[in-house]
């Protein structure tokens, strides 16, 4: 009897250990799946936030373009210029502006039959002042043009089938500043040295010239757009823009020294931008989302999304 009252004692233990195994698995996976469907939850409402903030930076920059009074300039003294956060209760997005207007467009210094233009010397300065080899322009030059005939320093097909991973010079223009990954020389060291300061966007897909607005232009492209912009002359205008836009060109020439590159400049310069980049992040709980897109803004005309991506 007391064999077979042991024996049933081991029995219960053995089973009450496996009905508590059971428990607490079926807890744990209670547990992970509630946490998953809370975080998928927590995730997509990080994402609606993210796009929201598009459409937020969108209405922003119109409103801005309201308070010129019908004055044709756009600047970093606006309210579209600075970041901003706002909380939506169970999260939060920020909002970050930034005109695609006042860089140097890659696609503008190049042409489909490999021929230099006025906008491939603004290029060339800029990859010199950023002392980036001027190679780097034969590549770009070599990546559009429609020819397969490689430049000095550049390359086309032939070389780039010889690669692991084997493709095709484009020959036609660039879609994305990212795009420039693929061409060669670009190593990332360069593209982190170029991406805050070209772009591949213009008002319109084949207008003749890109102009760069001066109110928004960095240091690098104002410096590139002449030989004769010295350091004074960069830094004279961006003192002058901190306090009050440029909103034509006598504003511009109410700055000493201006004069002196007026006439080589005059054509390549604006005083307004209508291409901006958003950039927004949702924030709920630990998810994050980023929403990305570049517009078109232009008068009354709807918005154009010219580029968008979320990650």
């Amino acid at each position: 009897m007391r064999g077979e009252r042991g024996f049933a004692l081991v029995i219960t233990l053995i089973v009450t250990a496996l009905l508590v195994a059971l428990l607490v698995e079926f807890v744990s996976e209670v547990y992970v799946d509630t946490s998953h469907s809370h975080n998928f939850v927590a995730a997509q409402q990080a994402s609606i936030l993210a796009e929201s903030g598009i459409a937020g930076g969108v209405k922003l920059l119109q409103f801005s373009a309201t308070l010129r009074l019908g004055q044709d300039y756009s600047s970093l003294t606006e309210l579209w210029a600075k970041p901003q956060s706002y909380d939506s209760g169970d999260g939060s997005v920020t909002i970050a502006i930034e005109e695609e207007s006042g860089k140097m467009n890659l696609n503008q210094a190049t042409s489909p039959n490999g021929v230099d233009n006025p906008s491939s010397a603004v290029a060339l300065r800029l990859l010199k002042n950023l002392k980036l080899s001027p190679d780097l322009f034969d590549s770009l030059m070599d990546w559009v043009d429609e020819n397969d005939a490689p430049r000095a320093g550049g390359a086309e097909s032939s070389y780039y089938l010889t690669l692991k991973s084997p493709y095709r010079a484009k020959n036609a223009r660039l879609e994305t500043v990212e795009e420039l990954a693929l061409l060669k020389g670009f190593t990332p060291e360069v593209l982190t040295k170029l991406r805050p300061l070209v772009t591949v966007y213009g008002r319109f897909s084949n207008e003749p010239l890109t102009k760069i607005n001066v109110n928004t232009a960095p240091k690098e492209v104002l410096s590139a757009l002449d030989d004769k912009m010295s350091d004074d002359l960069v830094n004279r205008i961006l003192d002058y823009r901190k306090t009050r836009p440029i909103k034509n060109q006598a504003d511009f020439l109410s700055i000493p020294g201006t004069d002196a590159v007026i006439q080589n400049i005059g054509t390549q310069i604006a005083y307004s931008g209508a291409v901006y980049r958003i950039r927004a992040e949702g924030h709920v709980k630990e998810s994050v989302s980023v929403a990305e897109a570049v517009v078109l803004i232009s008068g009354q005309s709807k918005p154009a999304v010219l580029y968008w991506r979320e990650y």
